[in-house]
């Protein structure tokens, strides 16, 4: 009796649900997109991210904004993305030109920035900016700010212009690319190393800064290099016109083809880059897209860019594997010249193109002919579409719809859960500008494709923590004309500068009910293929339509590891509330921060 009962319940699972998904979705919804201007983020908005189901934040620099914190202007806000409504944040540095990762544990982690900019008549900060860490934790009833110190909680050394990215063992590293302000990078201040977040003991360098040749080789034009964890445990990486595998367990770097046709890619030529969704039907493998940046010389002296460059129209692909590298870059053409270009993923598999400009470099002040203080001209009001598995030739389209805001630098944008893009930023100015060609803005926008207005499939039961490989089960309501589904997981990223830090679309094996009531999902396999930490859910319908999404926590929600010896190197002591999901520092030794 009890092994008739064990043998039914061993195949119910295969009476309940179908085999597993098979048929890949390259579909997508037909129709037109629509934009629409909806509220205002308070402060210009040069950094964004996505922090919960319901909620984004923005950092720009110390300025004259009008929205208001504790009698000074605001330079950090809060969205309430579905009332369009805002809060302002409180960091005490200067924010300028900062990264951003998230943590294991789901706490997001702000570093690096500028000294308080007195000379623009804002000196309302606290603390420069180079050195500090800011950390934020989500909540939905108003209470969280930036938690900051830079007295007792700090970078090892001076950033700015820095990237970072999420690793696999739940910490974030930190890369280059100098110590101050400088429109282009030199080697009198070039940083050419990288740090961990909580700091580790590894190479030799205890909690210290590691010293990394390609930035050094990359010189000058590597201010702000794109990182991205890959399914191997190794990092991409490029800058200039140079790109690499860095394995940062090792210490070993291993470089790449070029990039083609002499463009540069990384600030201030800046050039979008995007790794392609990881799925099921390539194998999880790789493949990197490059668009747009310039073929000016980086050696120039600054008075002699101009903001009427022509900007390059050029897109490459390649291929992470032995055979894709041996091939090399595979090169295409946008259907227009285009620098300080965002490469947004979508949940239907594709990339959107938008926001920059048709000629000039990031930056203001920097040209011998600024419009305004703008280094850059022409701004591009049409979104385009990039479709990575159609024909060559046939890839990019138009959306259709044409803004009237011009987005040049310090714009930004990124996918939000209910599947629109959120499109906001734009200020090439030194400080608040309200009356100039291209002022600071502060009005959003939401692009919505056409699946935004598709009878659209949702789901219920989604964990807040799963671990990998681990298998869970999803109600799912599909649409009558959907014959099958795919589930997306996705980290929307950290948007600056044209760099989208951490962006990635990996599939996850899923098996549809015969009765399309309900889907069982199993999580990635390891942290490898996706860092632990946040990530946010959609289902996918086989005609492109994606669910709105939910944010879960991928893996165990513990904090990253701790060194002890490596943090009591420069006199910081971490504490982990890992039940909580929040990160609390406090000092047993106030002294600066030792050099390498």
């Amino acid at each position: 009796m009890v092994f008739a009962l064990f043998q039914l319940l061993s195949v119910l699972p295969l009476i309940a649900f179908g085999e597993p998904v098979e048929h890949r979705t390259r579909a997508f919804a037909r129709g037109n997109w629509t934009l629409t201007q909806e509220g205002t983020t308070g402060v210009s908005a040069m950094q964004l991210t996505v922090v919960s189901d319901t909620k984004a934040i923005v950092f720009d620099k110390i300025e004259h904004n009008p929205l208001l914190v504790n009698g000074h202007p605001a330079w950090a806000s809060e969205i309430d993305l579905p009332s369009r409504t805002i809060r302002p944040l409180n960091p005490l540095s200067n924010t300028f030109c900062g990264t951003g990762s998230f943590l294991s544990n789901g706490t997001f982690v702000h570093s690096a920035g500028n000294p308080i900019e007195i000379e623009v008549g804002a000196p309302y900060g606290e603390y420069c900016g180079l050195q500090s860490v800011r950390l934020f934790t989500p909540c939905n009833d108003g209470s969280c700010d930036i938690i900051e110190n830079p007295n007792r909680l700090r970078l090892a050394t001076k950033r700015w212009y820095t990237a970072s990215t999420r690793l696999e063992d739940g910490s974030v590293l930190i890369f280059g690319p100098n110590v101050m302000f400088s429109f282009i990078n030199n080697a009198s201040v070039n940083n050419p190393t990288f740090e961990f977040f909580p700091p580790k003991n590894i190479h030799g360098f205890n909690g210290l800064q590691i010293p990394s040749k390609f930035l050094v080789d990359t010189l000058i034009a590597n201010q702000f290099p794109t990182v991205m964890s890959l399914p191997d445990g190794n990092l991409f990486v490029v800058a200039n016109q140079e790109a690499m595998l860095f394995n940062w367990k090792t210490n070993r770097e291993t470089r790449l083809p070029r990039l083609p046709n002499g463009i540069r890619i990384s600030y201030p030529f800046s050039g979008g880059v995007v790794m392609l969704p990881l799925t099921i039907e390539n194998n999880f493998t790789p493949e990197i897209l490059t668009c747009g940046g310039a073929a000016i010389s980086d050696a120039l002296p600054d008075i002699e860019y101009s903001s009427q460059s022509p900007a390059s129209t050029q897109c490459a692909r390649m291929v992470l594997n032995k055979a894709g590298i041996a091939s090399g870059w595979k090169v295409e053409h946008m259907p227009q010249p285009w620098t300080m270009v965002e490469l947004v993923l979508l949940p239907d598999r594709r990339v959107l193109l938008v926001n920059g400009m048709r000629s000039g470099v990031s930056g203001f002040n920097s040209v011998h002919d600024p419009v305004g203080q703008s280094n850059a001209d022409h701004p591009n009001f049409t979104p385009f579409i990039y479709d990575p598995n159609a024909p060559a030739g046939r890839r990019f389209s138009s959306a259709g719809v044409t803004s009237k805001i011009a987005r040049m630098y310090h714009s930004t944008a990124t996918v939000i859960p209910d599947g629109s893009i959120l499109i906001a930023g734009s200020n090439p100015n030194a400080d608040f500008v309200a009356n100039a060609t291209f002022p600071s803005e502060y009005r959003m926008e939401f692009l919505s494709p056409p699946y935004m207005f598709e009878n659209r499939p949702t789901f219920r039961g989604l964990p807040a923590l799963v671990d990998y490989g681990k298998t869970f089960t999803l109600d799912i309501t599909l649409p009558a004309t959907a014959t099958g589904v795919t589930v997306a997981l996705m980290d929307f990223g950290f948007a600056t500068h044209t760099v989208h830090m951490d962006q990635k679309f990996v599939e996850m094996r899923s098996t549809l009910s015969r009765d399309r009531k309900s889907i069982r999902v199993t999580a990635p396999a390891n942290p490898r293929l996706f860092s632990p930490g946040p990530g946010f859910v959609f289902i996918v319908t086989d005609k492109g339509v994606p669910s709105v999404a939910k944010r879960l926590i991928i893996g165990k929600g513990a904090s990253p590891p701790v060194d002890q010896g490596a943090i009591d190197k420069y006199g910081l002591h971490y504490l982990f509330l890992t039940a909580s999901l929040i990160t609390v520092c406090s000092l047993l030794k106030n002294t600066e921060p030792p050099t390498a």
